[in-house]
């Protein structure tokens, strides 16, 4: 059971980000002082909308200067904290070498924040941004291992770095983190493991890496039809409150599934054309799998195993501990889908039709 002292200040890394600035939001509304990490204080296109989000809040905002894996960054920001929210993580577009780019700085990124919680005698509790990405590798994994939906309990063994690096970079990651745990009793570490985030961005919606599947949907890439692709999906609201519920909830532990239902490219293509109309050329039909394994490596990027292993398979998760442990009543996928849209048109990211 940990009791965290409202009055002292609360850390927030990579403050500035798609999820991280709803919990932001959160935190000052609550009227608490938030410690907010990102990598340029005085860069107002990245930052401003956190100040315009402390100037109506009774809460107070204080921005730091911190590089992920610079070793020490976050000791000024921790000072005084007795919570730490870890939400910040290395964001790479081109992937060359897998190990360089995405497991090494995972891994450094994770072991500077909280070697920094081991020195800094305030902390109490962490509570880490991870993945369901660090549950299961491939949709198929979930059949392989007779399960009827992924729990809490499983741990992805069918990633490495030739086959769903980032997935990978997102395992070692998380048990690093729990490694690093378990070495010390002063603070408690709580994982939020969510799936695919969207809804609105409390930024210039183009800043969201969220946006590419949405924006696939919408701009014909799929017209002439869609992979039968699952994802877990998790509205973005709903992912910051179960940090901040993690954070201050005493008896939290462990990891937290954080996806309220999964859709498929069709079922949020149906979303969208129900809510703004048929003006946009949506997929309407399934592709056959063979095509989709034949045409993938060439036109999407995707290995013929992923198409194998993820593409025409169910997945299902269990929400269960963040809907009872966490008290998080998650938003249905048609209202986070629809939201989300409209905030793209808002933002001219889609034409208006």
């Amino acid at each position: 059971m940990t009791d965290i002292d409202r009055s002292k200040p609360v850390l927030v890394t990579g403050a500035n980000g798609y999820v991280a600035s709803w919990l932001v939001k959160k935190l000052l509304d609550e009227g608490l002082t938030v410690h907010g990490t990102v990598r340029d204080p005085a860069n107002t296109k990245k930052v401003g909308h956190l100040l315009k989000l402390a100037e109506v809040a009774p809460g107070t905002l204080k921005l730091f200067a911190a590089d992920l894996l610079s070793d020490g960054a976050f000791d000024e920001a921790a000072q005084g904290c007795e919570l730490v929210f870890h939400t910040a993580s290395p964001f790479i577009i081109r992937i060359r070498d897998p190990q360089t780019e995405l497991v090494d700085p995972a891994l450094n990124g994770t072991r500077n924040v909280l070697e920094t919680c081991n020195r800094v005698e305030s902390v109490k509790r962490v509570v880490l941004t991870t993945s369901v990405a660090a549950i299961y590798g491939d949709a198929a994994d979930m059949t392989d291992a007779g399960l009827e939906a992924f729990t809490e309990a499983q741990w992805n063994t069918s990633s490495s770095l030739e086959h769903q690096p980032y997935s990978y970079s997102k395992t070692v990651a998380e048990k690093e983190a729990w490694r690093i745990a378990k070495g010390q009793e002063r603070w408690d570490l709580v994982c939020i493991n969510p799936a695919l985030v969207l809804g609105p961005s409390l930024s210039q919606a183009s800043d969201s890496t969220s946006l590419v599947t949405i924006k696939q949907l919408a701009n014909g890439t799929m017209k002439p039809g869609a992979p039968a692709l699952e994802f877990g999906i998790v509205d973005v609201r709903d992912v910051a409150l179960a940090h901040y519920q993690a954070g201050f909830t005493p008896a939290a532990k462990g990891r937290h599934i954080v996806v309220s239902d999964t859709a498929n490219f069709l079922d949020m293509a149906a979303i969208i054309r129900r809510h703004f109309g048929n003006g946009y050329p949506l997929p309407r039909k399934t592709l056959p799998k063979f095509l989709v394994w034949l045409v993938g490596p060439i036109q999407g990027g995707i290995s013929r195993r992923f198409v194998s292993r993820n593409v025409g398979h169910k997945l299902r998760f269990d929400n269960s501990r963040a809907r009872e442990q966490l008290g998080v009543a998650f938003r249905r996928v048609e209202d986070t889908i629809r939201d989300h849209f409209q905030q793209m048109l808002d933002d001219g990211l889609i034409q208006q039709r």
